[in-house]
């Protein structure tokens, strides 16, 4: 099926399927490429009717999701990929648990989200983290920030109410989205002095796309596609070199 010299990349997704799909364009358009075999070889397992992985961590559900997620990168370990990526937030709550059980690497999207933060050139000390109650609940990317030396902050209930409508009322269910809501969230972003916001959910790097965010906001999927590309030795665009 592939060349042996080929290196594969699998993308364990339908985490939500809008996302992936966003995932899938984003490591085309990030791609330095000029012909079709520029680009990468990829397997896409869009598992959509996978628990709920917010649901499973708030209720403590988690051994489920973790055994799907796990059989779900063997079956694509054996066929023949080199990485995985995973393009959810909230699923990273397991990947490292994961690594013990896979010969080939997982590209972990927080650390290395975490990583782009810490080297940005505007100095970024204080950092926002936009995602969902079971991504927020982890401690995942507050723990990631600490150990980079930069300050997380979590937004107030009552703003992290409003981050959850838009990911689930808004983008996972295709509903209307009122962009009030997220003017709110950005004031007390402001108000807490934040120097930007890690977007720590693939829904919102859908709204990011959706409204044009501007780069206050770093894009955690887009570090992961960049990641992926270049875990397969290919060529990275150079406006998206981090």
């Amino acid at each position: 099926m592939w060349h042996d010299s080929s290196k594969i990349l699998g993308i364990l997704g339908g985490m939500g399927p809008l996302a992936t799909q966003l995932f899938y364009r984003m490591i085309i358009d990030c791609t330095d490429a000029s012909k079709d075999q520029e680009h990468l070889d990829m397997i896409i397992f869009n598992h959509a009717s996978l628990i709920d992985r917010t649901q499973a961590i708030l209720t403590g559900h988690t051994e489920e999701l973790y055994d799907t997620l796990l059989e779900d990168a063997k079956r694509m370990e054996e066929s023949g990929i080199t990485s995985i990526a995973i393009p959810c937030n909230t699923s990273h709550l397991f990947v490292d648990r994961m690594q013990q059980e896979l010969n080939i690497p997982i590209i972990n999207m927080v650390r290395e989200t975490t990583k782009v933060v810490a080297a940005s050139p505007r100095g970024i000390k204080t950092v926002a983290i936009l995602a969902t109650d079971g991504t927020i609940k982890s401690g995942l990317y507050q723990q990631a920030c600490i150990d980079a030396g930069i300050e997380p902050v979590v937004p107030s209930e009552s703003s992290q109410k409003l981050v959850m409508k838009i990911i689930y009322d808004g983008i996972k269910s295709g509903g209307a989205i009122d962009y009030n809501d997220f003017i709110r969230i950005e004031g007390e972003l402001a108000s807490k002095g934040c120097q930007g916001a890690i977007l720590a959910c693939t829904e919102l790097s859908c709204f990011k796309e959706q409204f044009n965010l501007p780069d206050f906001y770093i894009d955690a999927m887009q570090v992961l596609a960049v990641r992926s590309i270049e875990s397969c030795g290919k060529k990275v665009k150079e406006q998206y070199r981090r």
